[in-house]
């Protein structure tokens, strides 16, 4: 009888250092989920996840660069007075853009060129104007009169070039799986805030191709995208009957959404009074193809695009009415993007447990 407690102790003190073991690996874990979190919660917000920015002027005022206070936009004297260009460095359908300098900071201004196309230009304006936020290129002044914009200089330009850039020794550093999924993030998140926009419902009419595509948008020095031509940005009422088409002229390839394409065959020619209206979701229909681009073929990319599978299934269906809405696909991305930085940061943790 005396000989059981010691039998007793014998067997317990082995389990204890275990006990303990596991106790400071969940502990270790809890601490780790929370230091994830709020690094998550930063990147959030630093990369424009919220629309209100306590860095934004009023409206009609702007500031950049390490200026503290807001100026008024320039006005037609201002501009002719103030900015001085420099160099051409890009021609659309609609206006011509030139590298221009500012009291000593580069900007860009943007003329008119066609005529006929006045009504797209002065309907791009209104939307910058009115969409001014951290999704949108930062509007800086404007003459209508002499159709003229001015907004803010971005280096790298365009996301035609992203993996150009990519390639500079300075920006290898940020060619990774995670950087790229952020990009794409961002992207989704224009489309999100353009989709509930404070003036309803708009579609991004010029995107019949990838490289279209890319061309509305900028690419930041600290590698965050912005939306930059809103020329072509019609509104979705359904309340009010009132769906949309991008252009007067057919539209082809596997790139564009179903019901953008001519529905009634080959035998019957094209007409645009026939051509059936459609809505915001032909946006979705682009966001896998876009956000391929994004990802590129570095490593962790095709885990990524694992991870991407079904929400990016349901957003090719044919019916657009099946199709996840632009939040659904964000919120899709931004668990991906925890999921897999949890993933790298603890790595093994479940076959431990």
């Amino acid at each position: 009888m005396e000989k059981k407690p010691h039998f007793v102790r014998r067997e317990f003190l082995p389990r204890e250092v275990p006990s303990i073991s596991l106790a400071l690996l969940l502990a270790a874990v809890l601490l780790l989920n929370a230091l994830l979190y709020l690094y998550l919660n930063k990147f959030y917000n630093s990369l424009g996840r919220v629309e209100t920015d306590p860095g934004l002027c009023p409206f009609g005022h702007f500031k950049f660069g390490a200026v503290k206070n807001c100026s008024p936009w320039l006005s037609c004297e201002a501009i002719n007075r103030e900015v001085r260009k420099l160099k051409c460095v890009g021609e659309g359908a609609v206006k011509k853009v030139f590298l221009s300098e500012w009291k000593e900071k580069k900007v860009v201004l943007s003329q008119l060129t066609n005529s006929e196309l006045k009504e797209d230009f002065l309907h791009g304006l209104k939307m910058l104007k009115a969409l001014q936020s951290k999704y949108v290129v930062r509007l800086l002044g404007y003459c209508e009169q002499q159709f003229t914009i001015l907004t803010e200089y971005h280096p790298l330009g365009s996301l035609r070039g992203l993996n150009e850039t990519l390639h500079i020794p300075k920006y290898k550093g940020m060619n990774t799986w995670h950087r790229r999924l952020m990009l794409a993030i961002d992207y989704v998140s224009v489309i999100r805030y353009l989709h509930s926009s404070p003036l309803g419902t708009l579609v991004m009419c010029d995107s019949n191709d990838l490289d279209k595509v890319l061309s509305q948008y900028l690419l930041t020095s600290d590698f965050h995208v912005l939306v930059n031509d809103l020329d072509a940005l019609p509104l979705v009422n359904r309340s009010a009957g009132r769906l949309v088409k991008c252009g007067h002229r057919e539209l082809q390839g596997e790139f564009v959404a179903p019901e953008q394409r001519w529905p009634y065959g080959e035998d019957v020619p094209f007409e645009d009074d026939l051509m059936p209206p459609y809505d915001e979701k032909t946006d979705i229909w682009k966001i896998p193809d876009v956000s391929n681009f994004f990802l590129g073929h570095v490593e962790g990319s095709d885990i990524v695009r694992l991870h991407l599978f079904d929400i990016h299934a349901a957003c090719k269906r044919k019916d657009p009415a099946e199709r996840p809405s632009a939040q659904e696909v964000l919120d899709t991305y931004r668990k991906v993007l925890t999921l897999l930085i949890r993933e790298a940061a603890m790595p093994g943790t479940r076959e431990m447990l």
